[in-house]
């Protein structure tokens, strides 16, 4: 019997071992001191101790793992999202060690993981780039004014490496363009150990909108689909769906076929997401970037296409040579929605609110709804790593549908012990520029004010929230710890289980 090391934690590790045990493989688990109680580890067939909670010394430090896999005599390693999944030098080690890597080759990882690069490789398969200036490290500064004021403000500054929002600025004129630059860099040095960034148009009206793709090395790629994930907070993605609401089919066709073609090109192998800017105004969508590792929403295209992505990489990393799907057998049917449910407070500018989970209950799981979670209660989000306690995904025949079972299920979960955004949830779910599809990637950051407003009792000296159809409890957690002198979030993985 295969035996799969999972590279993770949380939601995703649980994710893995779900499809380990439908395709009858043993799954390995690491952990740290924060999570030694974990549902990950109880759910694995084995699970080994990696070291002390910070990331750095757990999680990211890849020479435990590749110890641990080799003593463990492990056939694969699947390294999930987060962390280690974007590693190239990880991916090469794992391989170095005769072991079976599930995930792309580590050059296509390293490419694809320079946003500069990826750029280039995107313009070499005819895709649109957005306007920008790239390697600016060779301009002096007249020169850099000169190029920004030829592509006009707004401009973003983005790290060349990395992703998830981190370190990105909007620069409205040149005098803020120093320090936007310097700030960027020096966050992506800290978070990458790349400080290299590049500039591109800010589209003031834009969605974000991606396409999974699946590569089979030279025998070409296939997609399965877009999701919108527009409605985001700092950068990063909250509520996601699909198919995406109010533009036009022939647009997104037209996505689908560019990012196919990407990743024919690279002979990528496995799954992949390619990111779209879509101009709102202009009817034009720009190549964003390409995720090489399985994204947080993949739920949703699982919901559309009935295809279980995770059994899908691993099987095609023990045999490279099956071709698993035909673009002509690949359908959409219905629409699916996923909100991603965090410890925090939306109206302290969504401040993470680590603690103990007194009580939590939820509703009986009708058909239509996927609930991937992960804590229990008495369990304890840490501050260690990123908040999002768990994902619910609906899924019904035409959007409205979706949306209302989502809401219904929403409405009846109670938790005691830590803050979330599920009221806020509600509301982005009720909102009318949410509903009518008119909403763009700004959309909460320019309305937080009026939508936290809009949100029942999110005064902190209330300790109940009333909704529709339900109750939830939300009570005072401790604050939030502090290391060196700084509030401290580690980005890191998270946690589910499935109702079936």
């Amino acid at each position: 019997m295969k035996k799969i090391l999972i590279a993770n934690r949380g939601e995703i590790a649980n994710r893995i071992i779900k499809s380990c045990k439908i395709l009858g493989y043993k799954s390995v688990a690491v952990y740290s001191d924060a999570d030694k109680n974990s549902k990950h580890v109880k759910s694995a067939d084995e699970a080994y101790y990696l070291g002390p909670s910070k990331a750095q010394e757990s999680y990211l430090a890849y020479d435990k793992i590749l110890d641990l896999a080799k003593k463990s005599k492990v056939d694969a390693i699947h390294p999930g999202f987060g962390f280690l999944s974007e590693n190239d030098h990880f991916a090469q080690e794992v391989i170095n060690a005769g072991i079976t890597w599930i995930g792309p080759k580590p050059s296509t990882i390293k490419s694809m993981g320079n946003k500069d690069v990826a750029r280039e490789l995107a313009i070499k398969s005819n895709i649109p780039i957005c306007p920008g200036i790239s390697n600016i490290e060779k301009l002096n500064e007249e020169q850099l004014n000169t190029e920004c004021e030829r592509i006009g403000y707004p401009l973003l500054v983005k790290s060349s490496a990395g992703g998830g929002g981190i370190g990105m600025s909007v620069v409205q004129n040149h005098k803020d363009l120093s320090k936007a630059v310097e700030k960027t860099s020096n966050l992506a040095e800290k978070s990458f150990g790349n400080g290299d960034v590049f500039i591109e148009k800010f589209i003031t009206n834009a969605r974000h909108i991606e396409i999974q793709v699946f590569g089979f090395g030279s025998q070409g790629s296939v997609h399965l689909f877009e999701r919108d994930c527009s409605m985001q907070r700092r950068y990063q993605k909250i509520i996601e769906e699909s198919p995406a609401p109010e533009i036009e089919r022939s647009i997104i066709d037209s996505m689908a076929v560019a990012a196919v073609k990407l990743a024919s090109d690279v002979k990528y192998e496995g799954a992949g997401t390619i990111e779209f800017i879509y101009d709102m105004d202009e009817k034009k969508y720009y190549f964003l970037e390409m995720n090489t590792r399985i994204q947080v929403e993949h739920p949703v295209t699982e919901l559309i296409t009935n295809n279980d992505l995770v059994s899908m990489q691993i099987k095609f990393a023990f045999d490279r040579k099956t071709k698993f799907l035909k673009q002509e057998k690949i359908s959409s049917y219905g629409h699916a929605i996923e909100c991603r449910v965090y410890a925090e407070d939306p109206s302290k500018n969504f401040l993470p609110s680590p603690g103990k989970i007194k009580k939590m209950k939820f509703p009986h799981i009708p058909n239509g709804i996927r609930l991937d979670w992960g804590y229990d209660e008495q369990d304890e989000i840490s501050f260690y790593y990123d908040p999002m306690i768990g994902k619910i995904i609906s899924h019904g025949l035409v959007r409205e549908d979706a949306i209302d079972k989502l809401i219904n299920f929403l409405e009846k979960i109670s938790i005691e012990g830590i803050k979330t955004n599920i009221p806020f949830l509600i509301s982005l779910l009720k909102d009318k520029k949410f509903l009518d599809g008119s909403h763009n990637t700004k959309y909460i950051e320019n309305n937080l004010n009026a939508l936290v407003s809009m949100t029942p009792n999110f005064d902190q000296s209330s300790k109940n929230i009333d909704l529709d159809s339900g109750r939830i409890k939300i009570v005072e957690t401790d604050k939030i710890k502090v290391a060196h002198g700084s509030r401290r979030i580690s980005d890191g993985g998270i946690k589910v289980v499935y109702f079936d």
